[in-house]
This record gives structure tokens, sequence and C-alpha cells, in this order.
């Protein structure tokens, strides 16, 4: 049974494990190309994790395209690599766009 002072300390956490994910994100240039809730560059996070909801495999293989790259899945506009991005970030980096709703 959690209080509400354990509830809210628990909300506040995941508060600023979003905001940590999301500052991931700005440092590793991600931002640059996309954003949360709108198209820029690449597609926004909540549209990449709407696209890959249900997947077993949508985080390693979205971790592999965060570091490697990729083109095709969101039309002419390739992804360049990222290997500054290690595979700790990269699959956190997916975990955060994938929690997006």
């Amino acid at each position: 049974m959690k209080t509400p002072l354990i509830a809210a300390l628990l909300a506040a956490g995941f508060c600023l494990n979003a905001q940590a994910d999301q500052a991931l994100a700005q440092s590793k240039n991600c931002m640059a190309c996309h954003a949360v809730d709108k198209k820029l560059v690449g597609p926004s996070y909540k549209d990449i994790s709407k696209k890959y909801t249900g997947q077993k495999d949508a985080a390693a293989k979205l971790a592999v395209k965060v570091i490697k790259g990729g083109s095709g899945a969101w039309g002419a506009v390739p992804m360049p690599a990222n290997p500054q991005v290690s595979e700790a970030d990269a699959q956190k980096l997916v975990a955060w766009i994938l929690a997006q709703k």
C-alpha cells in the first residue's frame, strides 16, 4: 500500500528520469532532428513510439538504429549514424522514446 508521500516521491522520481532522458537526447544532439510531439527532420518521438508499440524487438532494433543510422523506415531522409552514443545510452534513449504517448 502506497502512502501519499511515497506516491508523490515515486512520481517525482519518474519525472526526474523523464527529464534526464530528454537531457540525454539533447546532449547527444538527437533533438536537432527530432522533437517529442512534432515532426522536424525526422519523426516525432511520439510517432516513433506509436509505430513500434507492441513489437517485441523494437527496443533492440531502435538502439542499433540510433548508433548505426538507417534509412527507409520514415521516408527518403536517412538517419545518420551516431557512433558517439554508447550502447547503454542508446538503450536509455530508446526506452524513453518508446515511453512517449
